[in-house]
């Protein structure tokens, strides 16, 4: 992960400050239900997450994809059923990260929002500069680390807050709907960037409503539906030739109803 293999580094005078680490994964969800009140938002959901290549979620607007994720971060409490993650039911860790689709820049510069997540983190302040550096240098906004968050760009601000919450050094990185607001340009910038955190031995799990997207970057696919796990199952093998009807016309373009 991003500062463990800084720690881990010959050269890193980091490493005998590197904390040990339990494992996040697998995250795993058994039985899991959400509701409210009388509404069930996700009905007896059973998932693994291990370690790997990106898993996308998928499925109409309404399905459950943002809960999933919500979920999964220990955000939102099961109604019924268990959710563990490493084996422990503890949810209190600051090794997981979720990018909201709408996420707000506080009132600062680019870097200054990074060094209040890295604070909020509990990073000491000897460690700030040169992380912030090095996260500004990751999403590409070396050259804007200066300029006001606000006034950034769409594409911009995502990859500040893609920076952000990097600065939990996540094991596991929670993505909804990253690219749905931005332009091409943007979209392919966010989409670059997870394929790095990737190959750094990040596990990315992003809800997404665009299926071009879905084939790019997932290893594996859940569809959901009306709060269930429709199908599961890796992505090439998703994409030639899905098991279930419903996957079936989803991918056909038919609406889900």
């Amino acid at each position: 992960m991003l500062w463990r293999g800084v720690c881990a580094a010959p050269a890193s005078d980091l490493r005998d400050e590197c904390p040990v680490v339990i494992s996040q994964l697998p995250v795993v969800l058994e039985d899991v239900q959400v509701r409210v009140g009388a509404t069930v938002i996700l009905d007896r959901i059973s998932l693994r997450l291990t370690a790997g290549a990106p898993t996308a979620l998928i499925g109409p607007n309404g399905s459950g994809k943002s809960t999933v994720l919500r979920t999964a971060m220990g955000l939102v409490a099961p109604s019924s059923g268990r959710i563990s993650w490493g084996g422990s039911v503890a949810s209190g860790s600051t090794h997981r990260a979720l990018l909201f689709q709408r996420p707000a820049m506080l009132r600062r510069s680019a870097v200054g929002n990074i060094h209040f997540a890295l604070a909020s983190a509990g990073i000491p302040r000897r460690q700030r500069r040169s992380r912030a550096t090095e996260l500004l240098r990751l999403v590409g906004l070396e050259a804007v680390a200066d300029r006001p968050a606000r006034r950034l760009s769409g594409g911009e601000q995502q990859r500040l807050a893609l920076a952000r919450a990097l600065a939990q050094d996540p094991e596991v990185l929670f993505l909804d709907e990253p690219t749905a607001s931005l332009d091409p340009e943007g979209t392919k910038a966010i989409e670059e960037i997870v394929r790095a955190l990737a190959l750094r031995g990040i596990k990315i799990v992003l809800a997404t409503h665009d299926l071009a997207e879905a084939r790019r970057l997932a290893g594996d696919i859940v569809l959901l539906h009306r709060g269930s796990v429709v199908e599961t199952g890796p992505a090439e093998a998703f994409f030639a030739g899905p098991s279930t009807p419903e996957a079936r016309r989803f991918l056909a373009g038919e609406l889900l109803v």
